[in-house]
């Protein structure tokens, strides 16, 4: 989630990412043996994901020297920066907003109502609170309990045929 990226990477990331017109999404940090791996999503302003390689590759390079000169991550690591893609990070309020009438996974920091996994259509967002239906009943999920959410691609057949004429 945005909110639980550390302040000494935003700081240095989003600043690269504004001169390229492109915002943060979120920052995985996989810490364990060297190298780690910082996996850093982004974004345009208009929340469609249409960032290409070659952009991601840019940023990746201007971000690569921050770190390295800011010394921001204490050991090795393998830098990857990409799209959203199609099972989009719901990191910020924003873009739960814009999410609304896409099925959508949410895991909570702690249990509401017995359970931490939600998996359902998405119906709003409105004062902080994701409306979800699961399992056809309407759940409240407040943003400050969300871990970690995305939409789900809602594959259909023809994603894997041939094409109409076949």
């Amino acid at each position: 989630m945005y909110r639980d990226i550390p302040e000494g990477l935003r700081t240095v990331i989003e600043p690269v990412l504004h001169d390229h017109g492109l915002e943060l999404i979120d920052v995985d940090l996989v810490k364990g043996r060297a190298p780690w791996l910082v996996r850093i999503t982004v974004d345009t302003p208009a929340c469609d994901g249409r960032v290409t390689v070659d952009a991601c590759a840019r940023v990746s390079r201007e971000i690569g020297t921050q770190l390295e000169v800011g010394d921001a991550i204490p050991v090795s690591y393998r830098l990857e920066v990409s799209s959203p893609g199609l099972d989009r990070r719901l990191g910020r309020e924003k873009d739960f907003a814009q999410a609304c009438g896409s099925e959508v996974r949410i895991e909570t920091r702690r249990p509401l109502d017995g359970r931490r996994r939600f998996r359902g259509q998405l119906l709003g967002f409105e004062n902080g609170v994701a409306r979800v239906t699961v399992d056809g009943s309407e759940v409240e999920i407040p943003f400050a309990e969300v871990a970690k959410a995305n939409t789900v691609y809602p594959f259909s057949r023809a994603d894997f045929g041939r094409g109409a004429d076949r």
